[in-house]
């Protein structure tokens, strides 16, 4: 059973979708996901779209710049990882790639460096291999890329 759709207006609908953006940046997809809550037609929801990308409440670039830099600078995720939950939510390839500027490279290998040596740190009563290979398994399960984990591994 479904649950029962809310009844607002037209100016009352876009409000209320002007504030789910202005909470949070938005990618469309999750936009679209919310406008289902409310009963639209399909040139409501459409109208309502082109307004929240007029008015710039709604934009794919800095919610892919704001989504990359906090899954990185905050969650400690690598870029295979944020690549594919971006994919998930609707965003392309081309975008993503653009706004992988986002992250220092400097940064992202000390940010593995520093997620190796406290995943490692960690295990207790293991053979050396045993923790370096449940570390890198750990670090490519976070998204980072095997290079650069082997490259911080090694030193």
């Amino acid at each position: 059973m479904q649950p029962e759709k809310k009844l607002f207006t037209f100016e009352e609908t876009k409000q209320k979708l002007v504030s789910y953006c202005v909470y949070q940046d938005r990618c469309h997809l999750e936009v679209e996901q919310k406008m289902r809550e409310f009963v639209l037609i399909p040139e409501a929801k459409e109208e309502i779209l082109l307004y929240l990308m007029k008015e710039n409440y709604l934009n794919e670039e800095r919610f892919t710049r704001s989504y990359i830099r906090g899954k990185f600078y905050i969650k400690h995720w690598g870029k295979i990882k944020i690549k594919i939950t971006l994919k998930q939510k609707g965003i392309t390839e081309k975008l993503i790639t653009k706004c992988f500027d986002e992250i220092n490279d400097d940064d992202y290998l000390n940010i593995i460096k520093k997620v190796y040596e406290n995943y490692f740190s960690k295990l207790k009563g293991l053979q050396l291999y045993q923790r370096k290979s449940k570390t890198i398994s750990y670090l490519l399960s976070r998204g980072f890329e095997y290079e650069n984990i082997l490259q911080v591994a090694d030193n």
